[in-house]
């Protein structure tokens, strides 16, 4: 299983370098930020120094979107970096969160946020594509290479997913909610001819390693705050039917609203409403062990990286402690000698 972690830009970005770097040491294999630029500091100046800094660590938004960034700059940007610092970007791509709502917009659809995944994947792969009735490519960047991975939950997003991307990013670690997710992103890919093996799947949520765990759903309630935004779309297209779990869109009946100046930040004061078993299950907490044991559980299902958001007070102490104690057990290497 691979690993990585997620970071909101906050300044100074030389600390969102910093802690990319200190990743890399222990081991994770990718580094992920937010994107939202009225929020915080543009990310893909930030990734280039992240590259620069690093020698192996993919990099890449947790999420983008079609809305804030036309397709063919985003593309432009992947397969620039790609040629600066040799393939190590990746893009994961959604319908539009914090970086929409915080200028009053409204999430994209389906068929413009399909759009843009063909749109980035060929042009930052080095291939032709249609746009607004042209042919276009980028000349100079026929050695490009790019994931594009797909955010989603609900049961269309999961189908579109698996029909056009190459990976599934799923914003939380609750695995019967991961089982549910998986089996329809793969099941449509299936449909569509693609072969599932082939779509890497990416669930990223907060992880604290420690023994208070009262401090640690203190820090991490946040997050069933940000996943509650996109469940209550959910629920208003589909109601508490519609074949999404129950485990899924129940949580949200005492959500009254959310602040976006307080988004993905411990102690957010609108997401009181998340109860702690959410908290339990939506993110990893606990001691290695307690982590040990839900990666395990994911893995079976299908996981293939785990990224953790590192939005508490515990960032450098989590990476030490997954770099030292969970992920040599998790990927612990052959014997030298048999």
């Amino acid at each position: 299983m691979d690993f990585g972690i997620v970071l909101q830009c906050d300044p100074p970005a030389s600390r969102v370098v910093e802690l990319a770097v200190a990743a890399e040491n222990r081991g994770f294999s990718y580094v992920w930020t937010f994107d939202s630029h009225l929020l915080w500091q543009e990310p893909y100046v930030i990734h280039s120094q992240i590259l620069s800094a690093t020698r192996n660590v993919t990099v890449g938004p947790m999420v983008t979107n079609p809305l804030t960034r036309d397709a063919t700059v985003t593309a432009s940007t992947f397969a620039t970096l790609n040629s600066m610092f040799g393939n190590r970007t990746v893009c994961a791509i959604g319908r539009g969160d914090s970086a929409v709502r915080s200028l009053a917009g409204k999430p994209s659809t389906l068929g413009t946020l399909r759009s843009a995944v063909e749109t980035i994947s060929d042009l930052a792969n080095g291939r032709t594509t249609e746009v607004n009735g042209s042919t276009v490519r980028f000349p100079w960047a026929t050695k490009s290479s790019l994931d594009v991975y797909v955010g989603a939950y609900g049961p269309k997003a999961l189908d579109l997913c698996g029909q056009v991307a190459d990976g599934f990013l799923l914003q939380l670690a609750d695995p019967a909610i991961t089982k549910w997710t998986i089996e329809r992103v793969k099941n449509a890919a299936a449909d569509a001819g693609r072969n599932p093996d082939d779509i890497k799947v990416c669930v990223a949520a907060p992880a604290y390693v420690g023994d208070n765990l009262d401090h640690q759903r203190d820090q991490c309630r946040w997050f069933g705050g940000m996943v509650g935004n996109h469940v209550a779309d959910i629920v208003e297209k589909y109601g508490t039917g519609g074949g999404v779990p129950k485990e899924l869109t129940d949580y949200i009946k005492g959500r009254q609203g959310y602040d976006y100046n307080e988004h993905g930040r411990s102690g957010n004061t609108h997401t009181s409403f998340v109860p702690d078993e959410i908290v339990d299950r939506f993110c990893i907490l606990g001691t290695p062990d307690n982590h040990i044991e839900r990666l395990r559980e994911l893995e079976a299902l299908g996981v293939d990286q785990f990224a953790i958001y590192l939005q508490h007070d515990g960032q450098d102490q989590t990476i030490v402690e997954y770099g030292r104690a969970i992920m040599p057990v998790i990927n612990r290497p052959p014997a030298a000698i048999l």
